[in-house]
C-alpha cells in the first residue's frame, strides 16, 4: 500500500493562487506518475494534472492549462500543485493518486491510478 498525504488546501478569493503538495514514500518518483485530481459536489472526479519522471512529461485537463502548473522535487519526495487564478469552479476536493509506471511512461489525466490520497478542499469563493 502506497501512502500519498495531501496538503494545502483552504480558502481563496477568485484570482487567487495556492499549491497543494503531495508527499509520497522515498523513491516513489522512481517507480510511479503522480496525478492531481478534484471532485466538486455533485460532479464526477476529473483529472486535473499528471507528471511522469520515466519520461518526463506532463498533462493536464482543459479547463486549468495555462492556470496550473504540476512539478516534483524527488529530494523532498513531493509533487506540487501551483493553481494560478482560480476560479469558483475550481472549488473541489483535491486528490493526489499514484500509477505504477514502465520506462518511458507518458502520463495522461485519463489513465487509471493505483493508489489514492485522502484529499484536501480547495474552495474559491469571495
Amino acid at each position: 500500500q502506497l501512502q500519498l498525504v495531501e496538503s494545502g488546501g483552504g480558502l481563496v478569493q477568485p484570482g487567487g493562487s495556492l499549491r497543494l503538495s503531495c508527499a509520497v514514500p522515498i523513491f516513489t518518483l522512481d517507480y510511479y506518475a503522480i496525478g492531481w485530481f478534484r471532485q466538486a459536489p455533485g460532479k464526477e472526479r476529473e483529472g486535473v494534472s499528471c507528471i511522469s519522471s520515466s519520461s518526463g512529461s506532463t498533462n493536464y485537463a482543459d479547463s486549468v492549462k495555462g492556470r496550473f502548473t504540476i512539478s516534483r522535487d524527488n529530494a523532498k519526495n513531493t509533487v506540487y500543485l501551483q493553481m494560478n487564478s482560480l476560479k469558483p469552479e475550481d472549488t473541489a476536493i483535491y486528490y493526489c493518486a499514484a500509477r505504477r509506471i514502465r520506462s518511458g511512461y507518458v502520463c495522461s489525466v485519463r489513465d487509471g491510478m493505483d493508489y489514492w490520497g485522502k484529499g484536501t478542499l480547495v474552495t474559491v469563493s469571495s
